[in-house]
Order: C-alpha cells, then structure tokens, then sequence
C-alpha cells in the first residue's frame, strides 16, 4: 500500500512502471518523474483505464485520489463508465474558457460541506464574479487577484479577503486537473500576504460557565436562544449542525443525535449521544417548535431554520451585560463554547480519542485517524453524561468530581487506565487509578461567587 512518504521517493527510469496502491489502485511513474494515479477496472466484457490524476502539488493527494477511486467504484457498480465521464466531462470544461464558467463547474463538481457551499458561493457572487466573471483564464494575473483582495480587504474584511484567494486558487487547481493549461494566479499570493490571524483559544473556565448562565437568564431573548446555547455546550457540536437541525434527526428513545454527511464538515454522519440535560433540552425546544420540522424554526418563517447571526448577538449581549456589571466573564463565541468543552475534558483527564470523536473531528495530518475508526459509543455517552453533570454543578455553585471509566487497549488486550490531571505537578500517574479532582483553583473561583 501507497502513503506519501513512498510516492515522494518513486524515482523515475528509463521506462514507464507501475506501483501497486491499494483496491485496484496504482500509479505510473514516467521517465521525467511524473506519478500518475490510474485504475483498471472491466465493464461490459471491456477493459477500461481511469486516469485518476496527477500526484503533487499541481494536481491531487493520495486521500484525494482513493476518494476518488471509491466514485469510480461506485459508478462501475452502476453500469457506468468512470473512464468515458471523465472524457466527457473533460470536453465540457475545455469549452468553457472564462473563469465564471468554470467557477459555476467547480461549486456543482467540487466536494464540500453544505454550509460551506453557500458561504463560498455568497463570496463569488459578492465579490468575484463582477470582477473575473466574463476574463479568460489565461487573462487573470497575480497581481489582478492581490488587487481584488485588497480592495475586499479596504472595506474591513480581511477574513473574507483570504477567503477570495483561496476560492480562486481552487478554482483554478480544478481547471488544472481537467486538462485545462494554465498557470494558477493565486500560487504567486500567499494567504499571509493578504491578513494574519491570531489563533483562536478562548475557552470558558468554570466560573465564566456559571456567570454566562447567570447572565443569560436576564437577558430580553426567547427561551429557545437559552437552550440552543446550552444545548452547544452540552454536545459540543458546531453552531450550523444545531440551528439547521430537523426533528426527524433525533431519537428521543435512544437518546442520539444523528447529524447527516450532508450538514458535516468532514463529509461523514455523526451521532450525539444525549446526556439526560441534552434530552430535556430537545424536548423543551420541541414543545417550542409548535410542529415546525426545524429543531429551531425562524420566529418569521416556521418553514424556515433560524438565522446564523441570532446566537451570536445574544452572547455578545451577555459579555457586555457582565463587563458593566464589573464581572469577570470575558467576550466569547457560539464556537468558544464548543472549544470549551475540548479543553476542559483534556484537562480533567478523559480520553482524547473520545473527545475528538464528539467533536467529529479528523486529523488527516495523522495516519491515526486512518486506522482508527473506533466510535467509542459507551465511552462518548458516559462522558458526555460526566460533562452535563459537571456544567450544571458549575452553574449552581457546586463541585462535581467526574467518573472516568477505563479504556481498552485492543492490540494489546489489556484495560488502560484513565487518571486525574494533577495540577501541581502537572503530569499523570500511570501506575494507579486516581481519584480526579478538579483542580483547586476552580473551586476557588466558584466560590468567589457563590
């Protein structure tokens, strides 16, 4: 089997050759070096060769080519020739010349989430078709995309301004990969050019959890922004997964949440085990739905969910409330509560697979989360459970001590133990199961206001 270390160092040779991937998969390698990634495949009493793509910077990674083997899988399965659609979709694209039509090609053919999408789409309608539409591919330069994205950048938003570079950039690596021949304008103005952006870290400690409850409860909004917020908190899911939730979506006898690929950011479904305060949350809120299919309908449009701006304007109610109050709770995000709950669950000791499983992400950066594809359902919900506990303690006052629970280690077939973080000596014991224990310093902020 391929990985990237192997294709970096396939050397070319006075001919052509073959190395083998993986379900059919194998790549060429030309005399001048070139890895190419194909797949024989027989359909019809015919044999037929896919060329998947190029291997390198100009063309597509190994992932992206098994992603694209299992389409093509899946299309000779059907009786359909992923060979000839790729020819034909190859002279569909040659006759189109102008970056508009291309562009349009790239938001039906390109692979990404929903929400994404529409947010990439809002900006090439916005800010990049009246500019590049009607141009020739070959016409856009460098210096036409570095003047684009400052004058985005001029009106006072740099975020969207990189967001114009890197849609052009991919724009343009899909007519590439098409067959078109042209040299990419956004290679030439890199992402740090344009704005830096100081990393996102906020993260609510214990007693900011108890104040933000305290604050949102005199805050003028519906009762529904109060559980949607919590309901984040709780599950640690994205703000989009939960305002574009539909009620067929959630098993109240089963106590999940099952999120569809389509409304993923990683392209797969995810199941939210519910904690019982989760439950009682879905249940309040489908009482507020009044028969809407939304899990939180727009207050203007049953038949619609409610806007992305709605939760973000309460929180920033809140941190505003707290600062003239003299309170010492920080501005926060919808999305810092989600990192909250990240850091907080390492911190206290629980098991990072575990957590990075809630949060439906995917290191592709590691061959870990290739091979493991463990969903931890008794572990998450357990967890889960533990962390609803401890926030509503938080929010009373309280103290909670969470139960961890033991791990397994299956290619050694022993248990792995689970132990507290230690605060003073900020490391983990490994001989012995230890009692967890809230480091003090949180007990002395919930105490400062009780």
């Amino acid at each position: 089997m391929l990985t990237d270390t192997t294709l970096r160092n396939l050397k070319p040779k006075s001919l052509t050759y073959k190395a083998s991937d993986r379900d059919g998969m194998y790549v060429t390698v030309s005399p001048t070096g070139t890895v190419t990634f194909r797949y024989d495949y027989r359909l019809n009493g015919r044999r037929e060769t896919l060329t998947i793509g190029r291997y390198g910077p100009a063309g597509i990674s190994l992932a992206m080519a098994r992603e694209k083997l299992i389409d093509a899988k899946k299309a000779v399965a059907q009786g359909k020739s992923p060979a000839l659609e790729k020819q034909r979709e190859k002279r569909r694209l040659t006759a189109a010349k102008t970056f508009g039509d291309v562009t349009e090609k790239w938001l039906v053919g390109a692979r990404m989430a929903d929400s994404t999408k529409a947010m990439r789409k809002s900006i090439v309608d916005r800010d990049i078709l009246p500019a590049f539409q009607n141009r020739q591919l070959n016409e856009i330069t460098a210096d036409d995309l570095r003047a684009l994205c400052s004058k985005v950048k001029a009106r006072g938003a740099p975020a969207t301004a990189v967001h114009v570079r890197d849609i052009v950039k991919q724009v343009y690596a899909f007519a590439i990969l098409h067959g078109e021949k042209v040299d990419n304008p956004a290679e030439d103005v890199g992402a740090a050019s344009i704005a830096t952006f100081v990393p996102k870290d906020r993260a609510l400690s214990p007693l900011e959890i108890r104040l933000m409850a305290r604050q949102m409860e005199s805050v003028a909004t519906y009762p529904t922004i109060r559980l949607a917020l919590r309901m984040i908190l709780l599950t640690l899911v994205r703000k989009s997964e939960l305002i574009q939730a539909t009620w067929d979506e959630v098993d109240f006898e089963r106590a999940t949440w099952t999120i569809p690929k389509q409304r993923m950011k990683g392209r797969n479904p995810h199941v939210v085990y519910l904690s019982r305060q989760a439950l009682d949350i879905f249940v309040a809120l489908h009482t507020c739905a009044a028969g809407s299919k939304f899990v939180l309908p727009s207050r203007y449009d049953a038949d619609r969910c409610m806007s992305n701006a709605t939760l973000n304007r309460v929180t920033q109610i809140v941190a505003e409330r707290a600062k003239a109050a003299g309170l010492p709770l920080e501005p926060f995000t919808v999305h810092d509560l989600r990192r909250t709950g990240s850091t907080l669950l390492n911190e206290i000791g629980f098991n990072r697979d575990w957590i990075e499983k809630c949060l439906a992400h995917e290191d592709g950066r590691s061959s870990r989360s290739i091979y493991n594809k463990a969903e931890y359902a008794e572990q998450r919900r357990h967890m889960l459970q533990e962390w609803a506990n401890m926030v509503d303690a938080w929010i009373d006052g309280q103290t909670y001590v969470p139960k961890l629970i033991a791990a397994r280690d299956n290619a050694n077939d022993r248990p792995i133990v689970l132990c507290c973080w230690n605060p003073v000596r900020r490391q983990q014991p490994r001989s012995r199961l230890c009692q967890l224990q809230v480091p003090g310093q949180v007990h002395k902020n919930l105490e400062a206001v009780k």
